[in-house]
């Protein structure tokens, strides 16, 4: 009785609304010139209901405001909207006193029970007077809810929400069909509770692969009218590689029809929202969630297994619930699947979905440091060996960045941690071009911290290793001694010099951190 359809944005979501209700709107009753011509007009019983059902259309695609109280009167405005539009039926004598008072009723100040029947009541009058159930389209129906846990009033929002997706399309016997689209699948005890007439229809099902966004052959033929078919390759590399369903070549419809306008690749659908959701869940995320980019930034995958509700408040603490936000927003895509029969479970390659989205996250890691010039001050610093000018720069970019990279309101024992994972992902962007870097990596009896490859012989190989200070070290000094033993006792060089580096050729630093303030030195021949 109800589908929910999840795709990312831009993806043709309203078009596809837009389309349906032109199609079974009574108000387009007898609009051929709409539909002639097109596959679904040489189908008989099709045709015959065209123009033929009440339909209510409402998008929560605006709902994008900062408190609850202006989000909540914003919704009630678009219901009271729907209301004006529909106001004929005040006039024809099908409702009683009681429900012209409702009707009336109906407003941007309305009380919860108000907004939350308003749906309901007009699906009742609407079949009343078409003598027909309505159809119901809700257009973006989480933007509200993505908006209320970015902005800290999600539980005020599930609770009215909850309400009036119960009203709407739980216990609505005037409800025909109903359809709703959005990026995401918010769980069913967030909003969808004993809403047991729900089909779900996410970025894995096969259902309705290939009508979300272009297909190759779409794409093709269109740069072939436009004169553009030496630029295939060239499109496929930025914009495709989104998979829905058995769909693997799935385009961005957005970037496609900007490249067309424009003639020239750039990022275009990762710069038309703020992003900030993807950002914090970053930014802010565990250790492991970076040391996964670090794999994603360097074109591999990651393996896990992943559950496609979303749970907002859980996304900074539920085990892969980043990776399932990620890939319903389009951000990821799917790259294989295993299924394990003795456990029942699923498990997915993830990869960044094509260059584009590479770009946005290059960009957006380059902007967490680009506050100030320390940090890229620091890098050339590091570059030169110059130990006093990375002391002094990067003790500036500490200070700055600390808070931004953890969560939670009390300070944390794990800050030192969450940067410097950060501090990687800034060193990948900046130096890529130089050095292949990777963290947390066993090489000879441990695993290393940080390493830099040079991917020529210009430049030495860098090994770094982080300590908090302990109670029983008096000075940071001592714990800086101690990083750099670390490094030679369990000889993190092995790696590099299996790779013919010769051992004068790399760098050993020691990273040491007691709150915000940082020591580093580097590997004396005393202790070489």
């Amino acid at each position: 009785m109800v589908t929910l359809i999840t795709r990312p944005r831009r993806f043709g979501k309203t078009l596809n609304m837009n389309m349906l209700e032109k199609f079974f709107s009574v108000e387009y009753a007898g609009r051929e010139d709409l539909f002639e011509g097109l596959y679904i007009w040489g189908l008989e019983k099709y045709r015959k209901i065209q123009g033929t059902y009440p339909v209510i259309s409402i998008s929560f695609a605006n709902i994008k405001e900062q408190d609850y109280e202006t989000a909540r009167r914003k919704i009630c405005q678009i219901l009271s909207d729907l209301y004006s539009r529909n106001r004929f039926l005040l006039e024809e004598n099908i409702l009683d006193d009681k429900e012209k008072q409702f009707f009336e009723d109906v407003a941007a100040d309305m009380d919860d029970v108000t907004a939350t029947l308003a749906v309901h009541k007009l699906s009742l009058f609407l079949s009343r007077y078409y003598k027909n159930k309505v159809l119901i389209f809700l257009d973006e129906y989480d933007t509200p809810m993505q908006e209320a846990y970015v902005n800290g009033y999600w539980g005020k929002m599930v609770f009215f929400t909850r309400s009036l997706f119960h009203a709407s399309f739980k216990t609505n016997p005037y409800l025909e069909r109903a359809i709703m689209t959005g990026v995401t699948r918010i769980s069913k005890e967030s909003v969808f509770s004993d809403l047991n007439n729900l089909e779900v229809i996410t970025a894995t099902a096969p259902k309705y692969a290939d009508c979300f966004g272009f297909t190759e052959e779409e794409v093709f033929a269109a740069l072939e009218e436009y004169g553009l078919s030496d630029r295939k390759k060239e499109v496929k590399d930025w914009y495709d590689g989104f998979s829905f369903g058995d769909r693997n070549d799935i385009y961005n419809p957005w970037s496609v029809i900007r490249f067309l306008v424009e003639r020239k690749v750039g990022v275009y659908w990762a710069n038309t929202s703020a992003n900030s959701l993807v950002e914090n869940l970053l930014r802010e995320g565990r250790p492991n969630v970076k040391q996964a980019f670090e794999e994603l930034l360097r074109g591999r995958s990651v393996h896990v297994e992943i559950d496609e509700q979303i749970v907002f408040d859980q996304l900074f603490v539920k085990k892969n619930a980043v990776w399932s936000f990620l890939l319903a927003g389009g951000y990821l895509k799917v790259a294989g699947t295993v299924f394990q029969e003795q456990t029942g479970r699923r498990y997915y390659d993830l990869a960044l979905t094509n260059k584009e989205v590479h770009i946005m996250f290059e960009n957006m890691i380059q902007d967490w440091f680009s506050g100030s010039d320390d940090y890229g001050d620091f890098i050339q610093a590091l570059m030169l060996n110059d130990i006093k000018a990375m002391n002094f720069y990067m003790n500036k970019v500490t200070s700055e960045m600390f808070g931004s990279f953890d969560t939670g309101t009390k300070p944390s024992e794990k800050q030192p941690e969450r940067f410097y994972h950060s501090f990687v992902l800034g060193l990948m962007v900046e130096l890529a071009d130089k050095y292949v870097i990777t963290s947390n990596r066993e090489s000879g009896f441990g695993r290393y911290d940080i390493m830099l490859e040079p991917r020529t012989q210009a430049n030495d190989a860098i090994i770094i290793e982080f300590k908090v200070q302990e109670d029983d070290e008096k000075e940071l000094a001592d714990t800086v001694q101690k990083a750099l033993r670390q490094i030679e006792e369990k000889d993190y060089q092995a790696n590099l010099m299996a790779r013919g580096i010769p051992k004068e050729r790399i760098r050993k630093y020691g990273f040491a951190f007691c709150g915000k303030k940082v020591l580093i030195g580097i590997l004396s021949p005393a202790l070489t």
